[in-house]
């Protein structure tokens, strides 16, 4: 296991994905950035107003590493960070259920769960996305961050939230 913090004490975003959303996938390029910013929340316990107010300035649609990323639909971002924040202890009861007998949530990968996180958000509480495609969309992310088979878990597990809250 390696240690999240680097050398100046503070916790690296996870690494910049395998892919990148193409243009015009505003929606693509909020849900990874929200993916991220949860992941920044979660390990630095970074002020939402402050996290919200650095992504705006610094990371949607910037370059980084060389690597350009798509513009973001902000108020898509920001609906998506906010809304896991306001629900957490809802959506995490949500998702703890989902896990098979013996696992928790502390237990899983800390980009997974942000995935997990941010996509059971969207499952709840925007019903103007379609069911399949908020499932397809996270697993897309997924995919950005993992081998297959953890892009199957991450269907598996949002499938099962998407069948419990939009019945």
């Amino acid at each position: 296991m390696t240690d999240d913090f680097d050398n100046e004490g503070t916790v690296p975003l996870p690494p910049i994905p395998k892919v990148t959303p193409k243009k015009g996938q505003a929606r693509a390029a909020a849900r990874l950035a929200a993916v991220q910013a949860l992941y920044q929340r979660d390990m630095e316990g970074t002020e939402l107003h402050i996290l919200l107010d650095e992504f705006h300035r610094h990371r949607l649609g910037a370059e980084i590493e060389d690597m350009q990323f798509a513009e973001a639909e902000t108020a898509f971002f920001d609906d998506v960070v906010r809304g896991y924040v306001a629900r957490a202890e809802e959506i995490d009861s949500l998702l703890s259920s989902k896990l098979a007998d013996g696992w928790r949530l502390q237990r899983l990968d800390k980009t997974m769960l942000q995935i997990l996180r941010a996509g059971a958000y969207e499952l709840l509480a925007r019903a103007d996305v379609p069911t399949a495609a908020a499932i397809s969309e996270y697993v897309d992310v997924a995919h950005a961050f993992f081998e297959p088979r953890e892009a199957k878990f991450v269907n598996g597990v949002l499938d099962a939230v998407g069948k419990e809250v939009r019945r």
